[in-house]
């Protein structure tokens, strides 16, 4: 009998002081190992799905100048339920690291959320025990090194980060690739985005992002090895000046999250979106003006002049189009959005006047505008210099775009300021909407204006998304219905902006690929908001409507009728031959509405499966969208009922296509540019 009591006690004391043993926590098809020192494997169980991970690695992690502490030796595990609006289930793991006087604490919180699978998040306390501080330059969370399986490329992934390189969301990655993914400003005009990597393969994906309610200061880090073996992707937040960890101090991260999923990132996007709504981001309501056609004055560039835009106008509303345009150029400065005297003698009057016009015409008007911008010297800064951002050593932040200061968004005085802008345009020009523009919008500085009283300085940072919550609010309080359109140029829009709009946009696209890539980004994100393809004339070659169209984005166009403005830059003339293919787009446009439709991105693969592939669904037919330079062959139309048959059509040509079933539906095809299908049951 006392031998059996030793061996119990030896063997408790083993569970529950040493740890020897992996503590295993699955949700879904997502598993995650977490052995005695605190070292992290992930395991797919999808079907089919090939190893992500070979070993145990030191996920999270604290980073000094020549080290890194990552080894914490198991001290103690417990789970709980999670209570509040996201139900599911707790773990907290707890570890100590000892060596050469340092003594850290650390605690691992893994939440499983119930209506969340194949998520886990996770969150990291550090305490530091020793008898003095620590330097260090990071914290890293979900640090994972993914096995490359012979897929060609190796991996696609989604990067949500913003450079003025402008580059791709969504792209191909060959060995030897990096990419920092800084979710701060990257450069004067330049930061924010997405703050999810999604790195994706053949068999199954793995996304890692956080979960914070507002803008975090942090990297998502994208890395192929020289030889393509492997992608690593983590959370990291780099701290900007060297910092101590001081004795007794408890240093915790973001709770960040590791998801698995099959197919492209959509999916994941989606699970991410949802998860930050159930925690109480509220994304705006369906506006249907959002979803009407659009043309823009901005083909007659800043130069243009009244009768020009007027001028335009009939025919504008013979192409069905419903939303005209007023775009820069009107305001005597960024700063100072009173008419420009030189365009308008009478002043403001005139702009009134103009979109009393606009509105005779059966249109709906909207307006330019650049929030958080005020040129040096403009009626804004002479009567508040203090409203813009104060850098650390008292500078102000420059916009290089515009040659003008960014103003605080955590100061009182430029809420007020924008509430009298919006009243101006909304109230006495009459306006129907604001296109807010720069890419300048999606992120600032931390403020150190001493006479703020902020809390931090990056309460700045972390302040804008209530900017824009603002601004949304004050417009629609004045006109219930209004379109509040974010385009914030050529970067990847902050998602903590995307609850104050009802319109998204391309924002200055350099491709095609662009349009149709961001398009299905924010159909995961906010799939109820409106999202429009920019003005055809930045699609390829300035006429790819088909790839706005089949995705299921807003027409729109910036051409100038019946002459060009002498000083722009190029033309953007309807000529007799282009109108022919503007009515034929819009008026297609106006009579399907696809834009308003359901859109099934989950279906096939935007990286690997060829040709690139959209479906929309319209009540009990499916609109496909595919894209090529050059495709012959066969393509499979996914998505449809297995009982059922259906007539095939070009509905763009009006040709039938023939009939397919729906449980092996493959047609032969060949194309150029884009082929689109409806795909209808046959009565």
């Amino acid at each position: 009998m006392p031998q059996t009591k030793y061996f119990l006690a030896a063997l408790l004391f083993s569970v529950f002081s040493g740890f020897a043993q992996t503590t295993t926590i699955e949700n879904g098809n997502l598993k995650m190992e977490v052995d005695g020192m605190m070292q992290v494997k992930i395991t797919s169980t999808f079907k089919d799905a090939k190893p992500l991970m070979d070993a145990f690695v030191a996920s999270e992690k604290l980073v000094m100048p020549l080290s890194e502490i990552s080894e914490f030796k198991v001290t103690n595990v417990s789970e709980a339920d999670i209570v509040g609006n996201v139900k599911g289930k707790q773990w907290e793991i707890s570890g100590e690291y000892q060596n050469k006087g340092i003594y850290i604490a650390k605690k691992l919180i893994v939440k499983k959320y119930d209506s969340f699978p194949d998520l886990l998040s996770t969150q990291v306390s550090y305490e530091n025990k020793s008898e003095k501080g620590i330097f260090i330059e990071k914290w890293v969370n979900n640090d994972y090194k993914i096995l490359s399986q012979g897929d060609e490329p190796p991996f696609w992934a989604f990067q949500g980060s913003s450079t003025d390189a402008r580059e791709d969301w969504i792209k191909p990655l060959t060995k030897a690739y990096f990419q920092k993914n800084y979710m701060g400003q990257n450069m004067t005009d330049y930061g924010g985005g997405i703050p999810v990597t999604d790195l994706w393969r053949k068999d199954v994906g793995i996304a890692v992002g956080h979960l914070a309610m507002v803008p975090k200061l942090v990297s998502l880090p994208t890395e192929v090895d020289s030889t393509g073996s492997y992608g690593e992707i983590s959370v990291e937040k780099q701290f900007d000046e060297r910092t101590i960890f001081k004795a007794q101090d408890t240093l915790t991260t973001e709770e960040t999250f590791v998801m698995l999923h099959k197919g492209d990132y959509y999916n994941a996007l989606t699970a991410y979106s949802n998860l930050m709504q159930a925690k109480g981001i509220e994304m705006p309501k369906t506006e249907d003006a959002a979803f009407e056609s659009i043309w823009c004055a901005w083909g007659y560039e800043r130069n243009f002049t009244a009768d020009e835009i007027l001028g335009t106008l009939p025919k504008v509303k013979e192409l069905g189009i419903k939303w005209a345009v007023l775009d820069d150029g009107f305001q005597i400065a960024e700063g100072n959005w009173n008419a420009d005297p030189k365009k308008f003698p009478r002043g403001n009057i005139e702009i009134t006047e103009m979109v009393d016009k606009i509105h005779d015409e059966g249109l709906k008007a909207k307006v330019w505008w650049t929030p958080l911008a005020a040129d040096p010297g403009s009626k804004a800064l002479v009567e508040n210099p203090d409203m813009r951002i104060f850098q650390k050593d008292g500078s102000p932040e420059y916009i290089t775009w515009w040659d003008a200061y960014y103003l605080s968004p955590a100061n009182p005085k430029t809420y007020q300021h924008t509430k009298e802008i919006i009243d101006l345009f909304m109230n006495e020009y009459g306006f129907d909407a604001l296109k807010m523009d720069g890419q300048h919008m999606n992120g600032v500085l931390p403020d150190y204006n001493p006479d703020l009283g902020l809390e931090h300085p990056e309460e700045s940072v972390e302040k804008l998304p209530e900017f824009f919550q603002m601004i949304y609010d004050e417009s629609r309080k004045i006109k219930p219905h209004a379109v509040i359109e974010n385009c914030p140029c050529g970067t990847c829009m902050s998602y903590f902006n995307m609850a104050s709009m009802n319109q998204a946009v391309s924002s200055d696209p350099l491709s095609s690929w662009q349009i149709r890539h961001k398009g299905k980004t924010y159909k995961a994100l906010i799939p109820q908001t409106a999202y429009y393809g920019d003005h055809v004339e930045l699609s390829d070659n300035g006429n790819d409507f088909a790839s706005s169209f089949g995705i299921g984005a807003v027409l729109g166009t910036k051409f100038t009728w019946p002459k060009d403005n002498p000083d722009a830059s190029d033309s953007f003339l309807l000529t007799p031959e282009k109108e022919k293919v503007w009515k034929k787009w819009f008026s297609m446009y106006n009579e399907k509405m696809l834009s308003k439709e359901a859109y099934l991105g989950g279906l096939y693969d935007i990286g690997y499966d060829k040709p690139e592939t959209h479906v929309i669904e319209k009540e009990d037919t499916l609109y496909y969208a595919f894209y090529a330079d050059d495709f012959n062959g066969s393509i499979s139309l996914r998505g449809l009922n297995t009982d059922k048959r259906y007539t095939v059509t070009d509905y763009f040509n009006n040709i039938k296509m023939g009939k397919v079933s729906g449980k092996d539906a493959t047609i032969e095809v060949a194309f150029k540019q884009f082929l689109l299908l409806e795909v209808t049951p046959t009565r």
